[in-house]
């Protein structure tokens, strides 16, 4: 333990790995100030009504389009100061979210209400992947491990933060268009601050390492761009390995999570004790997967050094399967919260192997794009998963087979990562 502290004290020693945390700390607390609001706006507004199609279908229109054109912003993330990348998507951010509010507000739903949402999400996204590739240039690769695990943790729980925010906010403002609208134009605050903080990095500093002279790129240079970043992960089995682990984690956790949101909206009790249901009991289980990623940020990087990423994804990969099939079986909401926690932990710690792959195999060169990728198929494959959820499970979010059939994918999602890294 002497040794991690050691390297978290390192890391914030340095003031530009302090800066970059403090620009993701800031924009993540936005987003869940932000997603909790919609969150809201559209599962637990009385004056609205969704069913599991509904959510679904809400998910896929937000998620999917900026999913299908993500890959080839990475080949800007490759050209452009990422620095101005986060400074510029930050203040558009703030005004988007505006945007959003006054739609909500005046009570517009479908298409115009989902556009600005999805406005908003897809420059959430790269802003993500602009993080996670200006990283490395902020502290040295020894250091990455802890790096990953600090700043991902950290900024996961500024967004569980923000949303627990808005949850508190919501008791004063009241479940309605108004106080929705109010909630969602609050995000607006913590992105101009994190505009403020990336401001005082030079342009340069956070890659790429060799600039663009110009801007300008054809739809064939940044097919070709794309090509290249695919071949150069294929090129590299430990980082497609990765990718294929956390997409596979991601279909399984899309189900997961409609689940738990069919579950807290229909069945669970939403009066008083200890464990509601409504979009109070919901809080519950996302306080608890922010505990669980807290404690895999604290573990991860002592069990890597000594047994290494691909044994410890795959152990973290058997416990999904075992611990959600456990917990999540009894369909009450204390063993729900419980689930929350343990997914909550495999999944950072996952995560947190996988970023670190990335940067330590992929050329910063190739980063932008490589990490684009990733971030597509992040958001694919959970919304594969929900639409798959949504025409299987009942609205009561109950379904015996279902979350059997997932604890069986976590397993063979183990099997599947270890064949590929023994081989290599």
């Amino acid at each position: 333990m002497a040794q991690a502290g050691t390297t978290v004290r390192h890391l914030l020693a340095r003031s530009d790995f302090r800066r970059l945390l403090g620009t993701r700390l800031l924009s993540q607390f936005g987003d869940g100030v932000f997603q909790a609001a919609l969150a809201g706006t559209v599962l637990f507004n009385p004056q609205r009504a969704a069913d599991p199609v509904d959510v679904a279908a809400g998910f896929a229109i937000l998620l999917l389009p900026y999913s299908l054109v993500g890959p080839f912003a990475g080949v800007w993330l490759d050209r452009w100061s990422r620095r101005q990348i986060l400074l510029r998507a930050n203040l558009l951010r703030s005004g988007l979210v505006a945007v959003v509010a006054a739609l909500v507000l005046a009570g517009v739903q479908g298409t115009a209400f989902y556009a600005a949402g999805l406005a908003v999400f897809s420059v959430n996204r790269f802003v993500l992947a602009a993080l996670s590739a200006g990283l490395p240039h902020t502290t040295d690769d020894a250091s990455l491990v802890s790096a990953n695990a600090l700043s991902t943790t950290s900024g996961a729980v500024a967004t569980v933060a923000g949303g627990g925010v808005t949850i508190a906010l919501l008791q004063l403002t009241g479940s309605t268009d108004g106080g929705y609208a109010a909630l969602a134009l609050s995000a607006a605050v913590p992105y101009l601050g994190a505009a403020g903080a990336v401001a005082g990095f030079g342009r340069a500093y956070l890659g790429p390492d060799r600039l663009a002279r110009s801007a300008r790129l054809s739809v064939r240079g940044v097919a070709r761009g794309m090509v290249a970043g695919a071949r150069h992960v294929g090129a590299l089995p430990r980082a497609a390995a990765a990718l294929l682990a956390i997409s596979l984690h991601r279909l399984c956790y899309g189900v997961l999570t409609l689940m738990t949101l069919l579950l807290y909206r229909n069945s669970f009790d939403s009066g008083g004790g200890f464990f509601p249901g409504g979009i109070v009991g919901l809080g519950e289980v996302v306080a608890a997967g922010a505990a669980g990623t807290l404690l895999a940020a604290v573990v991860t990087p002592t069990v890597v050094r000594r047994i290494g990423k691909p044994r410890w994804i795959i152990l973290l990969l058997v416990t999904a399967g075992i611990t959600q099939v456990g917990l999540g079986l009894p369909f009450v909401p204390p063993t729900i919260v419980l689930a929350g926690l343990a997914l909550g932990f495999v999944a950072q710690g996952v995560k947190i192997c996988v970023d670190t792959t990335l940067q330590e195999w992929v050329e910063d060169d190739f980063r932008g794009r490589v990490f684009s990728v990733y971030d597509t198929l992040f958001n694919v494959t959970f919304v594969t998963a929900l639409l798959v959820g949504a025409l299987v499970l009942p609205p009561s979010g109950i379904s015996y087979p279902l979350l059997t059939a997932v604890g069986a994918g976590y397993v063979l999602a183990a099997v599947g990562y270890a064949r590929i890294t023994r081989r290599h």
